[in-house]
């Protein structure tokens, strides 16, 4: 609607929507994680479901901004037959902050809320970390290699206690989503690991095995997520100001199968997950070399 204007005005006027719906959204949501510490489980369980919603709301409003201002041709494949009443792992590529509000626009209304692990001291993050309380993000604790060797008594420690709080998601579906490079693509960055793929970093594989270590049981399907922009990698304000014209994104549906979830600190495991993770990315590194190819073709 709003396409014509120039880009620096488009970028100010969508950040000015994004802070006044978050603003908006922060107090209710503040008012029912107030709600929420009252100790009965149905109504931990009630608010629990108001929450995600106030989440959806907002991420519906921040979409509606993105139309608004933005005139982004979605190339999107794979998000058929998704339901909100199942419980994902999303597993994605990383190349900008706009990946957040990509994934945030394709799946909302069609699983539940994406929620991250977090570390556990972000907790104490002022007023972030009791919203992130309130809506359920689940907060982890991970030892070191040096801390469990002079603590042997508390190896498996950090996935029980994992497990135990993500134990309210048995009675509601959740999404958890996984940035597996663990930070965002740069040329700089590509090179100094030395990466052996094409267009994506090294796989950390090891905050995904913890991940289906703690909620194996619960998480029922893969999500693999590439996604890709055809004019280059954005900034956060390009995607915002509306000079990202086009945006393709590819969903793969895996099952979780028993060979998948083990003790990472098993020598076997871990060479086995690591093998798989590495196919995993080989693959989307091929899928990312076509699609360059298949925009180059077209120029």
């Amino acid at each position: 609607m709003f396409h014509f204007l120039p880009s620096p005005i488009t970028g100010t006027l969508s950040l000015i929507l994004y802070i006044i719906n978050t603003l908006f959204w922060f107090v209710p949501v503040i008012i029912l994680a107030i709600l929420k510490l009252l100790p009965l489980a149905s109504w931990q369980r009630l608010i629990t479901y108001l929450l995600d919603a106030c989440a959806v709301a907002w991420i519906s409003l921040n979409n509606v901004t993105t139309r608004l201002f933005t005139r982004i041709s979605w190339q999107v494949s794979g998000v058929e037959g998704l339901t909100k009443k199942d419980w994902y792992l999303i597993l994605a590529n990383h190349q900008s902050w706009a990946d957040i509000l990509v994934l945030q626009k394709i799946f909302n209304h069609k699983v539940p809320f994406i929620k991250f692990f977090l570390k556990k001291e972000l907790i104490y993050v002022p007023f972030l970390g009791l919203c992130w309380w309130a809506l359920d993000f689940p907060f982890m604790k991970r030892y070191s290699k040096q801390f469990l060797q002079k603590n042997p008594h508390l190896k498996g420690k950090d996935i029980e206690t994992t497990r135990k709080a993500c134990a309210k998601f048995r009675f509601k579906p959740v999404t958890i989503m996984n940035f597996v490079e663990g930070t965002r693509f740069t040329p700089a960055k590509h090179d100094m690991q030395q990466s052996p793929f094409k267009n994506l970093l090294k796989p950390k594989a090891g905050g995904v095995a913890f991940v289906l270590g703690a909620m194996g049981q619960q998480i029922h399907k893969i999500l693999d997520v590439t996604i890709f922009y055809p004019q280059g990698i954005p900034s956060f304000w390009d995607y915002v100001s509306g000079k990202v014209r086009e945006v393709t994104v590819k969903v793969e549906m895996k099952p979780i199968h028993a060979d998948l979830l083990g003790d990472y600190e098993d020598p076997d495991y871990r060479k086995q997950f690591q093998a798989w993770i590495n196919e995993l990315w080989q693959q989307k590194d091929q899928q990312i070399t076509e699609l360059k190819k298949g925009q180059s073709d077209l120029a």
